[in-house]
């Protein structure tokens, strides 16, 4: 399997904090906030979307290990925007510097590292379970 993918790719996806985002909706806390597993999904989203397209058909990528810090809490209403950076392409490895966005500045930043895999072949294994 080829692809395209070069380090230097970049990806960024925007969003509005609804309650069904809040630590409390989400059961990972009892406020009303931006929850931190809402701001992961969506740094998840914006570095797999960044490279999908580089991708041969039947392949796509799959998370493998973040390190993530939230930094501050965001109200509900207000606007985020995550963004990633392809850092490192080792084989079916890929690295990504992400980071989230509020208003008001940084909420989130971290690494995340997602594997390249034939989709098909994937849910094969994992139903085989």
């Amino acid at each position: 399997m080829e692809h395209q993918i070069q380090p230097g790719t970049r990806g960024q996806m925007e969003m509005t904090v609804k309650e069904k985002d809040t630590a409390a909706a989400y059961g990972s806390g009892l406020v009303k906030v931006f929850a931190t597993p809402a701001m992961i999904a969506l740094m998840e989203n914006t570095a797999h979307s960044s490279v999908q397209p580089f991708l041969p058909e039947g392949y796509m990528t799959v998370g493998f290990e973040l390190t993530i810090r939230h930094l501050k809490a965001t109200p509900v209403g207000m606007g985020v925007t995550a963004y990633s950076e392809l850092t490192e392409v080792d084989g079916k490895k890929l690295v990504f510097n992400i980071s989230a966005w509020d208003e008001e500045g940084e909420i989130g930043k971290g690494v995340h590292t997602r594997f390249i895999v034939h989709g098909e072949k994937f849910m094969e294994k994992a139903g085989g379970k």
